[in-house]
């Protein structure tokens, strides 16, 4: 492996982990800086829409403002590098806290795949087309 292709991994990473940390704290510029301007978002596999970055960043605010918190982890992600494009297959967990009636709070559990495709850019690495794969759903509140 080159120098530059661990360069290009690592920045890679750090790509798909802005995006985690940028959804946890509701920060939706960071959010859409981690795509391209050009990119397209997928979330159909969990009942979403498929949008643009501005789309899905209004369309996540609207579902996170209901949430008491959350929190996204990544990990064992299999990035194939191509030049100046790449893939990505990421897997992910994420846990979401919202209120119940009474005191109480309910955690929901899923497990998903991010695919990615990402392209070299002038600012550096980001994602322009991303895609969840449906993996699982533990502890989902009745319908």
């Amino acid at each position: 492996m080159t120098p530059q292709q661990l360069s290009d991994r690592l920045e890679i990473q750090d790509t798909l982990v802005r995006y985690c940390h940028a959804v946890d704290r509701r920060d939706w510029p960071a959010f859409e800086a981690v795509f391209t301007d050009d990119a397209l978002l997928d979330f159909t596999a969990f009942g979403g829409p498929r949008g643009n970055r501005s789309e899905m960043a209004r369309y996540l605010e609207s579902v996170i403002a209901t949430m008491q918190g959350t929190q996204h982890t990544i990990s064992t992600s299999l990035v194939e590098l191509a030049g100046d494009t790449a893939t990505a297959r990421t897997a992910a967990q994420v846990m979401m806290i919202s209120a119940t009636e009474g005191c109480g709070s309910h955690v929901l559990f899923v497990g998903l795949w991010y695919r990615d495709r990402l392209r070299r850019t002038a600012q550096g690495w980001r994602i322009f087309e991303r895609v969840q794969e449906f993996g699982w759903v533990h502890n989902a509140p009745p319908a």
